[in-house]
Order: C-alpha cells, then structure tokens, then sequence
C-alpha cells in the first residue's frame, strides 16, 4: 500500500463515529439496542430503492418490540453521536494529501449533521437518500465516486461494516477496513487490510520516504 491515492471515501456511522453507543443509550440497555441495530441493518440490507431511514429504524423498533417513542429519540438525539477519539486527527491529516469523502446509510438531514460530528469539512457526502439505495447497493458508492471526478481505483474506501467490503469493492475501489469491534468477516473477500483502529491507515497511506507529522515513513 504504498502507492497514494487521490482520493479516501468513509463509512460515517461505523468507522468514523461510534453510533452503537448512542443506539445502546436510547434503546436503554445494550443488549437490546443491539438486537435493535442488528434488525435495523437487516432491513436496510433487503430494502432495495431507497426508503427513509427513520421509518426503517422505526420499523425495526416495532420488529423488536422496543417503544415507538426510542425511535423518536434516536433521531433527536442524533447530535450526541461521538467521533472515535482519533477519528478528527486521522482524517485531518488524510485530507493534507487527498480528497475526502463520506457515504452513508441514512438520510440527507442525518447524514450532513452526523458527517458534521467528525469535525472536518468532507470534500463530498452521499448518502443513500441521495443516491437512491443503501449501501451495499452499489448506487451510493458509484455517486461518492462520480462526485469525486476520480476513478474507482484512486479512491480508497475505509470500511465500518463488513458489507462494505464485498461493496465498495464491488465497483473498483480497495477497501480498507476498520473494524473496531471485532466484527467476523465470515466468507466475504478479504480487505487489504484490517484493524481496530483509524491510526494505522495515516501509515499505509504514507509512501515510504515520506512523513507525516514530520516523521519519516520506513514502510517498504
């Protein structure tokens, strides 16, 4: 990896922002806004053309026998969601040397005021509503891709869900994933790389002989 690339596109509520902690608070218990989530995802994945978001995790709620009133409350809670504590840096220093980018399951309204929780200023935002589909369609990546004006493969993608792998890659791009809480890959391909934090992508991303933060890269 230690050619660079033009542009890196994120998954928003997985890889950048811990949006299982604000699913768990407002379900009340982890285990059920777990269940909650889980549900949640599994619509999204079987939707097809796009349906809003809040009624899907509506939906979801009413699937999981939690209160119609904690769907409610997600959506007006949204702005307590909470980048993972490097997530600004990292993405601050990706953007010194490329373009940067978000595509995310939700809606626009959501999904500009979750991309503002990062606390940087994202060159291109898609989300499903935009593009017509939830992710792993391959709609939304195509138009975070269109919008950058780059082809697929300089545009790296940085996976939050699994399913990003087989998608993003699906139309060209590499995938690297980070994959903070362990999740198991099970069959799908195999990214470029894997790990549970943000941090070692500023290093992959460095060819060698460069530096970052002023400190010289020895990747080979």
């Amino acid at each position: 990896m230690s050619a660079r690339y033009d542009a890196v596109l994120f998954d928003l509520l997985t890889a950048l922002l811990d949006s299982w902690s604000l699913w768990d608070a407002v379900a009340g218990d982890n285990a059920v806004g777990r269940r909650w989530r889980g549900e949640y995802l599994k619509l999204t994945y079987a939707v097809g053309d796009y349906r809003p978001y809040e009624e899907l995790v509506a939906e979801a709620a009413r699937l999981q026998c939690v209160e119609p009133s904690r769907a409610e409350a997600l959506v007006a809670r949204w702005d307590e969601l909470q980048p993972w504590p490097e997530a600004p840096e990292v993405v601050s220093e990706v953007a010194k040397t490329a373009k940067i980018g978000v595509v995310t399951n939700c809606s626009n309204g959501l999904g500009h005021r979750a991309a503002a929780r990062v606390g940087v200023d994202f060159d291109v935002v898609v989300t499903s509503q935009a593009a017509g589909a939830y992710k792993p369609r391959p709609e939304p990546y195509r138009r975070a891709i269109a919008e950058l004006g780059l082809p697929a493969e300089r545009v790296l993608f940085v996976a939050g869900s699994r399913y990003d792998i087989p998608g993003a890659g699906g139309v060209g791009m590499p995938v690297w994933w980070h994959n903070r809480i362990h999740m198991d890959r099970g069959d799908l391909p195999a990214p470029i790389a894997e790990h549970d934090s943000l941090i070692p992508l500023l290093g992959d991303l460095t060819p060698a002989g460069s530096s970052i933060n002023g400190k010289e890269s020895t990747k080979p």
